[in-house]
């Protein structure tokens, strides 16, 4: 059963200028493992932390860190959770994420199914 959608759009150059205006947001928005990739993708994984909150109610409590996404064995994506996300996803009863990235003519965008 899904408990909750989320999705979201990030324009690349937009995202790219404010990381470059404000480093130490990169450390405070991504983990080690997320930080350091090209624009496209960093921007494509800020979009994913921003679907997921929302699938998940867009609770206020939500730590940027206690979610990481990572590549699959062949290159698909999906999460790493703990502390605060976790806890959210058990007090919803969610036991799986889906989540998909794209990336095209400067918009990175994300879409998170959670589910029961």
């Amino acid at each position: 059963m899904i408990l909750g959608v989320g999705i979201d759009v990030v324009d690349i150059e937009r995202f790219t200028r404010t990381l470059e205006r404000t480093p130490a947001l990169a450390d405070r928005l991504f983990t080690a493992g997320e930080r350091g990739l090209r624009p496209e993708s960093t921007a494509a994984r800020f979009a994913a932390k921003e679907a997921l909150a929302k699938a998940l109610g867009s609770p206020g409590s939500l730590a940027w860190h206690d979610a990481t996404v990572v590549r699959g064995e062949h290159g698909r994506p999906h999460w790493e959770v703990r502390g605060s996300v976790l806890a959210r996803m058990q007090e919803l009863g969610v036991t799986r994420l889906h989540l998909s990235l794209s990336h095209d003519a400067g918009v990175a965008s994300a879409f998170v199914v959670a589910e029961a």
